[in-house]
C-alpha cells in the first residue's frame, strides 16, 4: 500500500513538473485542507536533487578545462529561479484584494489527473472583491467548485451553472495571523532550494578538485563565491517575504 501511495505521489510530481517547468533542486507534493497541493523542497520527506541540473553540473566538472565562471552562472540562474518560485508561490496567498494569483495553487481532479485550475478556466477580477471564473469546458465546473472548496483558499464559491463566482471577504485579524505564518514557510521552503542548490555547486568543485582540475585554493575561493550568492538571495528572499507579511497584515 505504501508503494502505491509513492508511486501515485510520484506521478502527480511528474506530471506538474513536465507541466509548470517546475525544475528547482527538488519537489514535494503536499496535501493541506483536503486537496490543496503544494510544490516544496523536498519529497517524501526526503531532499533530492533536479536529475537535469546535475548531469548538466557533471557534465561542466568532466570538461577538460574546468570553467568557474560556468559554474557562477550556472549557481546564480538556479537561486534567480528559486527567488522567482518563491515571489510566485507568495503571490497566492490572498490579502483581502481580489486577485487570480490567490488560485494559482488551486488543482482540480478531472480528465484524470490532477490540474491546474488555471489551465482549465478563465480567471478574471470583475471587481475589488470578486473573481469570476468561467470554465472552458462547462462540465467540469463541478470538479472546479470542489477543487476551490478544497483547495485552501478559505473562500466560499457561488456556481450558478455557467460561472464561478468568488467573493473575497475582508480579513480578520487571526486569518492575517495565519496567511504571515504561511508566507514565512514559504520562504524557508525557498532558502532550503537555496542550501540544496549550494551543496549540489560544492559537491562539484569537490569532484573538480579531487580530479586535479582546479586547486585546493581555487575550491575555496569558488566555495567562498557560491556562498556569497547564497546569502543574497537568502536575504531576497527574506525581503521578498517581509514585504509580502506587511501586505498581509496591512488593512
Amino acid at each position: 500500500k505504501m508503494k502505491t501511495h509513492y508511486f501515485h505521489f510520484s506521478l502527480i510530481a511528474t506530471v506538474i513538473r513536465l507541466s509548470h517547468g517546475f525544475t528547482m533542486g527538488a519537489a514535494m507534493i503536499s496535501k493541506k485542507n483536503g486537496a490543496n497541493l503544494r510544490i516544496d523542497s523536498t519529497f517524501m520527506g526526503k531532499s533530492i536533487p533536479s536529475a537535469q541540473r546535475i548531469h548538466r553540473l557533471d557534465r561542466m566538472i568532466m570538461q577538460e578545462t574546468f570553467d568557474s565562471k560556468a559554474v557562477k552562472k550556472e549557481t546564480e540562474d538556479r537561486m534567480k529561479k528559486a527567488l522567482e518560485k518563491c515571489k510566485e508561490n507568495l503571490s497566492t496567498l490572498r490579502t483581502g484584494r481580489a486577485s487570480p494569483a490567490i488560485l494559482d495553487r488551486v488543482f482540480v481532479d478531472c480528465y484524470g489527473a490532477p490540474t491546474p485550475l488555471k489551465n482549465i478556466a478563465n480567471i478574471k477580477t470583475t471587481g475589488a472583491s470578486q473573481l469570476t471564473i468561467e470554465a472552458y469546458d462547462k462540465s467540469t465546473l463541478t470538479a472546479i467548485e470542489k477543487g476551490i472548496l478544497e483547495g485552501g483558499v478559505g473562500v466560499s464559491p457561488t456556481n450558478d451553472g455557467s460561472v464561478i463566482r468568488l467573493n473575497i471577504p475582508p480579513l480578520t485579524e487571526d486569518r492575517r495571523k495565519n496567511l504571515s505564518k504561511e508566507a514565512k514557510a514559504l520562504g524557508e521552503d525557498s532558502k532550503v532550494v537555496l542550501r540544496n542548490i549550494r551543496r549540489d555547486i560544492v559537491d562539484g568543485i569537490k569532484k573538480a578538485e579531487k580530479a586535479k582540475k582546479i586547486s585546493q585554493d581555487e575550491a575555496k575561493v569558488i566555495g567562498g563565491d557560491i556562498q556569497k550568492f547564497t546569502d543574497k538571495y537568502g536575504k531576497l528572499i527574506d525581503e521578498t517575504v517581509t514585504a509580502k507579511e506587511k501586505d498581509i497584515m496591512t488593512v
